[in-house]
This record gives C-alpha cells, sequence and structure tokens, in this order.
C-alpha cells in the first residue's frame, strides 16, 4: 500500500495534468468562462494536495493512523466535487455540489490544523 505523502502527491499530478490540459483548451478556444473553477483545480487541486503530502512526508509521525487517510479522503473528494460544482453554477446550474465540495475541502483544512497543531513540522517517526 502507497503511503499519504504519495496518495496527496499522486493526485496533486493528476489535478495539475487535467487544470493544464483545461487551460490549453480554453487558450485554444479563446474561451475563459470556466476559468475560476479552472483556478480552484490548479490553486487546491494542485498547490494545497501537493503541500499536504509534503507536510506527511516531512512529518512522518502525523502519517501514521486513521486521521491522514480520512484526510486524503475528504481533501480529494473536496476538490472532486467542487470543481465541476464551480463550473456547473457559472453556467447557470445549481451551486449544490460546488457547496458540497467547498464543505469538504473546509473539513479538510480544519482536520489538517488539528493535525499541524497536534504533531508540529517535521516531528521524528
Amino acid at each position: 500500500m502507497r503511503d499519504i505523502a504519495f496518495i496527496f502527491f499522486l493526485a496533486a499530478v493528476v489535478c495539475v495534468t487535467s487544470g493544464m490540459g483545461w487551460g490549453i483548451q480554453m487558450a485554444i478556444s479563446e474561451d475563459h468562462l470556466l476559468a475560476p473553477a479552472h483556478a480552484h483545480l490548479n490553486l487546491v487541486g494542485w498547490t494545497t494536495l501537493a503541500l499536504f503530502g509534503l507536510y506527511y512526508r516531512l512529518t512522518p509521525t502525523a502519517a501514521q493512523g486513521i486521521l491522514p487517510r480520512v484526510h486524503a479522503g475528504l481533501a480529494i473528494l473536496g476538490v472532486a466535487l467542487m470543481t465541476p460544482g464551480i463550473a456547473m453554477v457559472i453556467v447557470g446550474g445549481s451551486p449544490a455540489l460546488a457547496s458540497a465540495g467547498a464543505i469538504l475541502t473546509l473539513a479538510s483544512m480544519l482536520l489538517f490544523l488539528v493535525t499541524v497543531a497536534r504533531h508540529g513540522l517535521g516531528a521524528a517517526a
């Protein structure tokens, strides 16, 4: 089984690769209507997930147990729901999916806050 840092990094790389493809598609089509959703995919998906992965790699004590897996589930599902949800809102759809994704993303960040407060940075395994 892969460790939690790898899971976060893999998800981050999937997000940035998708975001790059989406950005290229927007540039080619000259249609930037969904740029806010694209920006959230890159910022929350790539940057935030990669930072979580770095933290867990630098702080192995924090990577132990079930909470890091819950954290990954909340964070990844949050991005997966929020990004298309924002796109749906932009084109006139319901905000329900974006709201659910945002709540999951906030929950993941609150769990990360607890994790950092509990384990610090760079604690030994």
